[in-house]
């Protein structure tokens, strides 16, 4: 490998050196100890936060390089570079809001310990590909301090996801406005997560318990401590790629985040003027000059690599990403990397409920809520963390005229105007991605003190099923916050399997359905709606719920239930089928898009997906030819964590912390993972004795 040499200033960790890029890695990897337990989860010990960093995206490359790449080819628009052309136009949602050029402005005007931390991250990942010559990165050779700007939440789920490409294709590619039809959403898995705290009165220990319960893509994240001696201690899920906790704890605090419901994004209707030296807009009672500018999308041929250009649009309120009616449609939201990256990085050092409300203070968590609790016994609910103030006489959940100063955000609502619920008598708060005014039960905010705006969601089934776990217990444990959170009830099925009954029982004595159905529906009667891997009216139940879902109408429900019964019978002999033999949990390659194969290993899972109102979700899919439905969403990390003098957690992650096939950690929490059977977190280095099984430096 060719050496070059990198001359650094103000931003090198040794000022005015020059020095090669190898003998710094070289000197960083000697500052930094990786622990891995025998779970082979990495514990990094470094005396400066950036030494920890360097270790944490090393140790992140070893485990799953092709994540980590990929993650930040989708930040930067840059997929297509390894998938071709049929990515461009994701490519170029990503590159109307992401220019590399203005995050390396930003970047330059850093302050200069954040700078450490980017610079630390890139020589962390360059040091294992340089002492990893055999792994191909698909397009990033050579990672650079700035590009860790350009992702900066966590998320699995971005606001640009936002943007329909169907329709931003149809307007970009015509050069003129077009009107599409929106993106399919084949989603129908509820995403989100959940979360749960509980006040030290309703414990047994009298210590703050926490529930911390994403809901993302199946090995979407991994778990890590990250450790120094400049006051970093904490613990919990890392999405790839990134430096710091998303989800997690340090000895004093912990939070865990929910998808918001709360509107943080806008469309206005841009009324057009194309002029001679460009395009106008109107905007009160003038034109504007949207700004212009010409974007390269990179992409793979059979040939190599070829660019698409294109001239993209810009009003004071954001990028041009459709058309309706002859308007152009722009998009405002929040974009600030640099206070978004400082906020997701120095919540890891917050000590208590004050200084935990100061980070939310920065207001860059666009879209999330976010539960906490604290070793001094608080306990809190904080809703979404980036809602702009707006005229509540428009109605944003659509497009809004552009031209009417009116409809201008007015600043952001501060902590104390959001749904905020601290400390509440009834002594837990939870959310599942459902509205904020059944937090707290009782002690919950009213919907009529806030606007429309503040959050568009309704009462979900998990959060009915939240409120039936939590109300009225206060002897709460860690192991009895586990079974909570793994609790079988079914709630939706209160309200979907009555009208069922109602219309078995009025089938005429000689309809051929009261014959053909009679076991079947024997059977759901006495279900006590609860799931498990033996149950035959969870298959029955849920299978019959989806064929609903997909067409079925109140005129066809008994026949949605012979139709799926027919189809048990032709895929597994009976429709006498226990639910753990069809929803499996299968991880088989290092794909991010998992092969599913009947033939192969897979393990029974007995929880269902989350619409049914299970806590704990897994979402699936059936691929063509195959008779078993597989997890790809849902629980993906699950901790519980108890605070006090000390911190006790367990937590159980989906598959293993590794994406290779051949270690020892791909799948050896799979069993746990569909049993809820959490495992301890070795949080103190005490508890790290007997169970490590490797320890050493980075490339060593």
């Amino acid at each position: 490998m060719k050496i070059t040499a990198v001359i650094f200033s103000l931003l090198c960790l040794t000022p005015n050196a020059v020095e090669t890029d190898v003998a710094r890695w070289e000197r960083e990897a000697q500052r930094v100890t990786i622990v891995r337990d025998d779970w082979g989860i990495p514990h990094i010990y470094g005396s400066r936060d950036a030494d920890v960093v360097f270790g944490l995206m090393y140790a992140q490359a070893e485990d799953d390089f092709n994540r980590v790449e990929t993650n930040y080819l989708k930040a930067m628009g840059r997929v297509a570079e390894a998938e071709g052309e049929s990515e461009i136009y994701r490519d170029l949602r990503m590159k109307l809001f992401v220019d590399p050029t203005d995050v390396q402005a930003r970047y330059a005007e850093s302050p200069l310990w954040l700078k450490a931390l980017m610079m630390a991250w890139a020589d962390g990942l360059n040091f294992y590909l340089y002492k990893h010559p055999e792994v191909k990165p698909r397009v990033i050779t050579r990672f650079e301090p700035w590009m860790a700007l350009t992702w900066t939440d966590g998320n699995v789920n971005s606001e640009y996801d936002k943007v329909s490409v169907p329709e931003l294709e149809a307007f970009y590619a015509n050069r003129a406005p077009a009107r599409a039809l929106p993106e399919q959403n084949l989603e129908r898995e509820p995403s989100g997560s959940n979360g749960i705290a509980i006040a030290p009165q309703y414990t047994v220990n009298h210590r703050a318990l926490l529930l911390i319960n994403p809901h993302t893509s199946l090995m979407f994240r991994a778990e890590a401590q990250l450790v120094s001696n400049e006051g970093l201690n904490s613990y919990g899920a890392i999405t790839w790629g990134q430096f710091f906790v998303f989800q997690g704890f340090n000895e004093h605090a912990g939070w865990m985040h929910t998808s918001t419901g709360a509107d943080a994004v806008d469309e206005y209707l841009e009324t057009i003027e194309q002029r001679r030296d460009g395009v106008y807009y109107r905007y009160g009672s003038a034109f504007r000059k949207m700004t212009a500018r010409t974007v390269p999308v990179r992409y793979k041929t059979a040939s190599g690599m070829a660019t698409k250009e294109f001239t993209v649009y810009r009003s004071h309120h954001g990028p041009v990403v459709r058309a309706i009616d002859g308007k152009w449609v722009t998009m405002k939201l929040m974009y600030a990397p640099v206070k978004a990256l400082t906020q997701s990085y120095t919540r890891m050092k917050t000590r208590d409920y004050p200084s935990f409300r100061k980070i939310m203070d920065l207001h860059t968590n666009s879209t999330n809520n976010t539960i906490f609790a604290d070793a001094k016994g608080n306990i809190a609910y904080f809703h979404a963390n980036f809602v702009p103030r707006r005229d509540p006489h428009f109605d944003f959940s659509m497009p809004v005229d552009g031209s009417t100063p009116a409809t201008e955000w007015r600043g952001v609502h501060s902590v104390g105007e959001s749904p905020l619920v601290v400390n509440p008598a009834t002594g837990w708060l939870y959310n599942t991605n459902n509205w904020p005014y059944s937090a707290a039960g009782p002690s919950s905010p009213k919907r009529e003190s806030f606007p429309s705006y503040m959050d568009r969601y309704v009462e979900n089934p998990r959060g009915i099923h939240a409120i039936r776990v939590l109300g009225g217990k206060k002897d709460f444990t860690l192991e009895s916050l586990i079974a909570a959170a793994y609790d079988s009830y079914l709630p939706a099925f209160d309200d979907l399997l009555p009208p069922l009954f109602a219309d078995f029982d009025r089938l005429a004595a000689d309809n051929p359905l009261r014959a053909t159905l009679a076991q079947q529906i024997g059977l759901l009667r006495e279900w006590d709606r609860r799931w498990s891997a033996e149950s035959v009216p969870t298959t029955l139940a849920v299978r019959w719920g989806e064929e609903m879902a997909r067409g079925g109408d109140a005129s066809g429900r008994l026949t949605a239930l012979a139709a799926v019964s027919n189809k048990l019978e032709a895929d597994f002999g009976s429709w006498k089928t226990p639910w753990g033999r069809i929803n499996r949990f299968q991880r088989i390659t290092s794909d991010i898009v998992q092969p599913f194969n009947d033939a192969g290993q897979s393990i029974a899972v007995p929880f269902t997906s989350s619409r049914w109102g299970s806590l704990a979700s897994l979402g699936t899919v059936s691929p063509p030819g195959m008779k078993k439905q597989y997890g790809t969403s849902g629980n993906s990390f699950v901790a519980v964590v108890e605070f006090g003098d000390s911190v006790r957690a367990k937590a159980v992650s989906a598959g293993g912390q590794s994406g290779d096939p051949k270690s020892p950690h791909f799948n050896d929490q799979a069993e746990r993972y569909s049993a809820g059977n959490l495992r301890d977190v070795y949080f103190y280095a005490r508890q790290l004795r007997g169970h490590t099984e490797r320890t050493y430096h980075p490339g060593h």
